[in-house]
């Protein structure tokens, strides 16, 4: 049984987006936690601030995650962390297991390990935004010179071409790319501030350290953000952005196949009462992932209020939510690129 559409073994075939949601999965997330910890004993050998052999030792260390005990120690200390250092040490072993996990806090190796799993969903997202744009300069090529009946306020205005119906479905997707643009330089970052964000326990050696395990991790380097969160709300945003749009275009092709007359689909959803029907259901999913994420959104904005250095309340609340927007933007987009093949006539 599963509490989430998104990856509901029956929902999920309409909602979900099995790329997405990959980067979301107990071992991505594993696999990302410890990149940075070989990494982070990479960087400070480097640096000079732990020795060589004590980071060939941590990045050699080769084990299984005990899942049934980091689950255990999720339930005891909140976050898994702690109980996967215990086990990464353990695998090291004497003398070099002192020098694992060296300067970070959990909330180092969680968000990062975030920032690292959230790269790769942008990138599969990004190519679903363009595969979308295509497909909508495609029917513009095909049907923009058609006459179609422009409607304002659901009531019939003045006979427009169907081209400038199809501008008001591809022109925020291409004003979405270049937002994202924009804000992968704020969002895809490395998280490294120590106990309490000042890497007191480095020295001198903070910067250079914290730099070196960016470049090793292929993130941007920036000062810590423990307790500002604004670029992971400001994404969230963007993926409300994206799925507002495209939840106008699934709205304004269901519109269009209620009349009948302006649009012609390849394929619709059956009725198990009226088999004569042919429903919009990618139309009506578009529109339903659109409000839910705009759902979501308020409760990212909360995420944004921590007590002081660190909340473990507002950050366990953007573990609730963000995996569900991203994936929910994904599903969007791969509906409405499907939705946009199925179109086979618009206008007249």
């Amino acid at each position: 049984m599963t509490v989430s559409p998104f990856d509901h073994p029956l929902l999920s075939a309409l909602l979900g987006d099995e790329e997405a949601a990959r980067h979301f999965s107990v071992e991505a997330d594993i696999d990302a936690m410890l990149a940075f910890e070989r990494a982070l004993a990479e960087a400070e050998a480097e640096c000079g601030v732990i020795s060589n052999d004590a980071a060939a030792a941590i990045g050699s260390a080769s084990f299984r995650p005990d899942t049934a005990k980091l689950r255990a120690g999720v339930a005891r200390d909140g976050v898994v962390v702690p109980e996967l250092v215990r086990q990464i040490k353990a695998a090291v072993g004497e003398p070099h297991n002192a020098f694992v996990h060296f300067g970070a806090t959990s909330q180092d190796v969680i968000d990062s390990s975030l920032v690292l799993r959230l790269s790769g969903a942008v990138d599969h997202i990004g190519l679903l935004l363009s595969e979308n744009i295509v497909r909508l300069a495609g029917l513009e090529q095909d049907f923009g010179g058609r006459a179609l009946m422009a409607m304002t306020r659901m009531q019939p205005a003045i006979p427009i071409r169907v081209g400038d119906r199809i501008a008001s479905w591809r022109a925020p997707l291409e004003r979405h790319q270049l937002r994202l643009k924009e804000q992968s330089a704020r969002l895809l970052v490395v998280q490294f501030g120590g106990a309490a964000g000042t890497l007191d326990r480095l020295g001198d050696k903070a910067a250079p350290v914290r730099a070196a395990l960016a470049a090793k991790l292929g993130l941007g380097d920036a000062a810590q953000w423990h307790s500002q969160r604004d670029a992971l709300a400001d994404f969230a945003g963007w993926l409300s952005l994206v799925t507002g749009s495209l939840g106008k275009f699934g709205q304004d092709i269901a519109l269009m196949a209620q009349g009948g007359m302006d649009i012609k689909l390849s394929a619709g959803g059956g009725s198990s009462a009226m088999p004569h029907k042919q429903n919009p259901v990618k139309a009506e999913a578009l529109v339903a992932l659109a409000r839910f994420n705009a759902t979501q959104l308020a409760g990212m904005h909360q995420a944004l209020v921590h007590e002081q250095e660190r909340s473990g309340a507002a950050w366990t609340l953007e573990w609730l939510i963000l995996p569900q927007m991203v994936v929910a933007t994904a599903g969007a987009l791969r509906l409405a690129a499907e939705l946009a093949g199925q179109i086979e006539s618009l206008g007249h």
